[in-house]
């Protein structure tokens, strides 16, 4: 394996990171966040000397072609790097004073995750909360996808990194250079965020709170500037313009792009996208009918709650209006049965994705009628194409493991006591990337349980097979 290979690029994706860093930190140095101001900086010159001083040593390696290994190698490193060196100026400027919790809130961050260990978000510095917000948003399209879009030296064999990092099952080539893929997946991201700022404009909030919380939408994040998150506002039109734009965030980019450039002709057709709207839409439409039956909710209340819960579970995003662990059981077993799924494979949102979901519900199907019909011949098909047997195993393969994840993790934080139930909740947002919303916070647990719940929010981000198949003996073999 060609180390230098993959710290070459490591180092120009961390030198990235820190010329970010230079946003918050610039901001820190106008509103008078002083402390914050020294730690952002310091943190950004050093790590910028550090990978430009490397970048110069190796300046005349050439980089043909990262071989498969490789790739998870660069990929596992790049998102545990970026987590820590981002999680360094909160805990150097004393607005996060533990470095496990300062290491979570950034891994929460990138992953797009949105669990928090912040007990008064709006006392926290604005540079802070910026920056918290800013890595969901680069984090959710993905690192690698942004630094395959504008740098060269990973447009060589960048599809294979693109794989490693991006969401669901597979991904499309919308241009033959894969460098093109990324800067169109990245011009829809740009847009469809400066739009939403635009309407929460519209709907009173000031440009602060509008981009923070555009980031965190179109991330499918879930982080917000408010202690009470969305429904600090108080209004439907803001209420509305994020149900809509984290519903759009949750479906396939390719789906986007073929809708900006007309090719709309069947995407109508499409399982997952038709799947994903009958979820969200009986999702709703039950939890909207629980609530106003249980419930003094008025019908139109009811709706645009069960709507905006409904739809910021299914995506991942954790954002919320009220606190559904005091709603109805039938509601939250709903809630519950929506963390499950996760949205379209291809968009920013974490979970198991739909396509897969489709897909082991048509080899269900597929086995009964071979109970029937032992000697059937009778194929698979997904949107008019007959699919191989030996193309949903991996899918089998993925869930299982996800599973024994959730299991796993869930165990983890039993023995930091918490108790069975909610464990399993945590488990299932932390591998999911859901977060929750600001009724669930992890400032109580343990140190050593931060860390396990970073590392399973960056495993289940990286979609469970690129970090664990690092830990097989196969993959150390010649």
């Amino acid at each position: 394996m060609r180390l230098l290979s993959i710290f070459k690029p490591l180092a120009f994706i961390l030198l990235f990171i820190a010329f970010f860093m230079m946003i918050p930190c610039i901001m820190a140095l106008k509103m008078g966040e002083h402390a914050v101001f020294r730690a952002f900086l310091i943190v950004a010159c050093v790590t910028i000397a550090i990978s430009l001083a490397f970048i110069y040593a190796v300046r005349n390696l050439r980089i043909h072609r990262l071989a498969t290994r490789e790739s998870f190698i660069l990929v596992s490193l790049c998102w545990l790097s970026i987590s820590l060196v981002s999680a360094i100026p909160p805990y150097l400027s004393g607005a996060i004073p533990n470095f496990a919790s300062a290491f979570f809130e950034m891994t929460s961050g990138f992953s797009t995750t949105g669990a928090t260990i912040l007990t008064s978000i709006e006392t926290m510095p604005k540079s802070i909360l910026f920056w918290r917000c800013f890595a969901h948003w680069i984090g959710g399209m993905g690192i690698i996808v942004l630094a395959v879009a504008i740098m060269p030296i990973l447009g060589i064999g960048g599809m294979q990194l693109i794989k490693a990092e991006a969401p669901g099952p597979t991904v499309d080539k919308l241009s033959p250079r894969i460098s093109e893929t990324a800067k169109y997946l990245w011009g829809i991201y740009v847009g469809l965020t400066a739009i939403e700022i635009m309407l929460l404009r519209l709907g009173g909030m000031d440009y602060f709170d509008a981009i923070v919380h555009s980031f965190s939408t179109i991330a499918t994040g879930g982080f917000s500037s408010k202690d009470a998150s969305i429904a600090a506002y108080n209004s439907p039109f803001i209420e509305w313009i994020i149900i809509i734009f984290m519903f759009i965030s949750g479906i396939n980019f390719t789906v986007h792009y073929r809708i900006v450039i007309g090719k709309t002709v069947n995407i109508f057709k499409n399982s997952e996208l038709l799947a994903y709207f009958a979820i969200a839409i009986t999702a709703t439409a039950l939890i909207t009918l629980d609530l106003s039956i249980e419930t003094s909710r008025p019908v139109d209340l009811s709706i645009r709650q069960a709507a905006f819960h409904a739809t910021s579970i299914i995506t991942t995003t954790g954002f919320s209006t009220s606190n559904h662990n005091n709603w109805p059981f039938f509601s939250r077993f709903v809630i519950f049965l929506l963390m499950c799924t996760g949205a379209c494979s291809g968009s920013t949102s974490g979970g198991v994705k739909i396509i897969r979901i489709v897909l082991l519900f048509k080899l269900a199907v597929n086995e009964l009628k071979y109970l029937v019909h032992p000697k059937a011949v009778i194929p698979i098909f997904l949107d008019g194409k007959n699919l191989k047997k030996d193309m949903i195993y991996p899918i089998s393969a993925f869930v299982f493991l996800y599973v024994v994840l959730v299991l796993a993790t869930g165990s983890f934080c039993a023995i930091g006591g918490i108790n069975p139930d909610t464990a399993i909740t945590v488990a299932l947002s932390m591998v999911g990337n859901i977060g929750l919303g600001p009724f669930e916070n992890y400032a109580f647990t343990p140190d050593w349980l931060k860390w396990i719940l970073s590392f399973a929010m960056i495993i289940g981000r990286l979609e469970v097979f690129t970090v664990m198949v690092i830990f097989t003996r196969a993959f150390w073999k010649d």
